[in-house]
């Protein structure tokens, strides 16, 4: 194999471990190196194109950075094979679904302040009983219902926090929260649910249609959660892709 390999150009000002970097991966992305197929090694490509280990071996790790290949103590480096498990899914579905602000509206339709049960309580790290501000809302594209939302935020005396909530009218709003400056990171987590009669109703679809929940707690710079919400869509509003292999594509 190591003969049929392109010699990089030592006459080029492009250096030698860029030049070494980008034959390799033409190899892995044209398929005459498939995933799992081992790669030359370092002393047999130092021969071919006449260059140091140290050039090697930046090459290399390069293409591990980039996760072309992985390297096994005492076996060599290997074209990384498929990996199903380290797939990634993205938002960027539900961001086209909602993107569009002018065909976007947002109702609010419950605002009070309530005492948290156990299990809200659990995700704001506060004891039962503590005060939060709830908030409903119902989310339409193109007058169609497409996302019911449901959110629980730390109640603040000092702060007109119902009153900032109600003027939230975008998707911007709602994922920066009351007091935007105040958010420093979130947790998001995607699991199905079937959607019960309220939900149904509100989402004009089935009683017990599947559906999915994104439920999300934000924190402040204190790493104090501040606020948790879910947002719930109907199955068939809404789908996941992620690209396995390959270049990365749009999820």
């Amino acid at each position: 194999m190591i003969h049929e390999l392109k010699r990089i150009d030592r006459r080029s000002y492009e250096a030698g471990y860029a030049q070494l970097v980008r034959i390799l991966q033409e190899e892995i992305d044209s398929g005459r190196m498939r995933p799992g197929d081992k790669l030359p090694s370092e002393s047999e490509l130092c021969k071919h194109n006449r260059i140091s280990p140290m050039t090697v071996r930046r090459a290399i790790n390069i293409l591990k950075t980039n996760g072309s290949v992985i390297t096994e103590q005492g076996r060599g480096t290997f074209v990384k094979p498929l990996q199903f498990w380290s797939s990634t899914f993205r938002l960027t579905n539900l961001q086209e679904l909602l993107g569009d602000e002018k065909e976007t509206r947002i109702k609010i339709l419950e605002a009070r302040i309530m005492s948290t049960d156990e299990h809200v309580a659990s995700r704001l790290n506060i004891k039962p009983g503590i005060r939060t501000i709830f908030v409903r809302r119902l989310i339409s594209v193109r007058e169609q219902p497409t996302i019911y939302h449901k959110e629980y935020l730390i109640y603040d005396p000092a702060r007109q926090i119902i009153e900032s909530e109600m003027e939230v009218t975008s998707l911007k709003g709602i994922f920066e929260g009351t007091g935007n400056s105040s958010i420093k990171k979130g947790t998001l987590s995607l699991q199905p649910t079937v959607l019960d009669e309220n939900e149904a109703r509100l989402l004009q679809a089935e009683v017990h249609s599947p559906a999915f929940c994104l439920e999300n707690v934000f924190y402040d710079f204190n790493d104090i959660p501040v606020s948790c919400g879910w947002f719930i869509c109907p199955g068939d509003r809404l789908k996941f892709t992620t690209m396995v292999g390959g270049e990365e594509g749009v999820y």
